[in-house]
């Protein structure tokens, strides 16, 4: 069993949040959240919602944890019900599912495996048979499997990375993409990878600078039908998929890197994805907002 650790030494203007986390590591993607120590932390309870989701409906994937699980509680906290897409961390995703009830709105789970086009055109009709609607697209999903070497790459890795990182952004739009009326939102997860690069990372982060041309072209052909496309490129963050990918004793260190020192939290992502969920953001397309700690970027 991991002990506790009571280390908490920068505090935000809400919570208090780690510097340092215990090493720990789990043994398969993408990680389960309610097995790491410390939990991240998915709620601002300072945040409150003024109605800038009233009555939309958002599909999340990857939403079960992490930064997926922080955007269904600030949708929710907004006014959104959430359709939370997610591989088989079904207990993570109850969790979300009862933190999202808890702010009065409703959450459909849906269990599945986003590689396959099929699986992406049945979140679409479960989420429209319950909902009735579809306002925002959240593509959250991801694997990353660190090598030293591109020769240590082999091709089922990097099959396996394309076909979740970038893929079901394609056979996820497709299936929404006639559902979707003027003012509707698309938001991708991209990274700070895919503009400062990652020497352990070479497939995931050619991923996600994918996902940035995904994002831009997107934008670009849908312009003229009022839906906008945006992405967020977090820096590290304190999520499952670390734990489950990096080493008990590279997890000791992460986010030291970062001019801030320390790790992003989940939370402190969730108000970008709801900034560029909702009218706020009605001016603003092809876009990618960096929440990263301080890393500069070549945007």
């Amino acid at each position: 069993m991991i002990p506790m650790y009571p280390y908490y030494s920068y505090e935000t203007r809400c919570r208090q949040v780690p510097l340092t986390f215990p090493p720990q590591h789990q043994d398969v993607q993408p990680g389960l959240e309610y097995l790491m120590n410390p939990l991240p932390i998915s709620d601002n309870p300072e945040y409150k919602g003024s109605g800038k989701l009233a009555g939309k409906v958002a599909i999340i994937t990857g939403g079960d944890s992490g930064i997926g699980r922080a955007v269904a509680i600030g949708f929710a906290k907004e006014g959104a019900d959430t359709a939370i897409v997610y591989l088989y961390e079904r207990e993570d995703a109850e969790e979300t599912k009862r933190l999202v009830e808890c702010y009065g709105r409703r959450c459909l789970l849906i269990e599945g495996d986003l590689r396959w086009p099929a699986f992406s055109a049945e979140v679409v009709r479960r989420t429209l048979e319950r909902y009735g609607r579809l306002d925002v697209l959240v593509l959250n999903q991801g694997v990353q499997f660190p090598q030293e070497s591109i020769l240590d790459i082999s091709n089922e890795q990097l099959e396996n990375t394309y076909r979740t990182n970038i893929f079901p952004h394609f056979y996820m739009t497709k299936a929404a993409l006639p559902h979707l009326k003027p003012g509707s939102s698309i938001i991708s997860t991209s990274s700070v990878t895919a503009y400062a690069g990652a020497p352990l990372l070479v497939d995931y982060s050619s991923t996600k600078g994918a996902i940035v041309s995904f994002t831009r072209s997107l934008a670009l052909q849908l312009v003229s039908k009022g839906i906008r496309v945006n992405a967020v490129a977090p820096g590290p963050i304190w999520t499952p998929l670390i734990v489950s990918s990096y080493s008990a004793e590279y997890v000791k260190t992460f986010g030291l890197e970062t001019p801030m020192k320390r790790a992003g939290q989940p939370f402190e992502l969730a108000p970008t994805y709801i900034y560029l969920a909702s009218d706020d953001s009605s001016f603003v397309t092809g876009q990618v907002l960096h929440v990263n700690g301080g890393i500069m970027t070549e945007t």
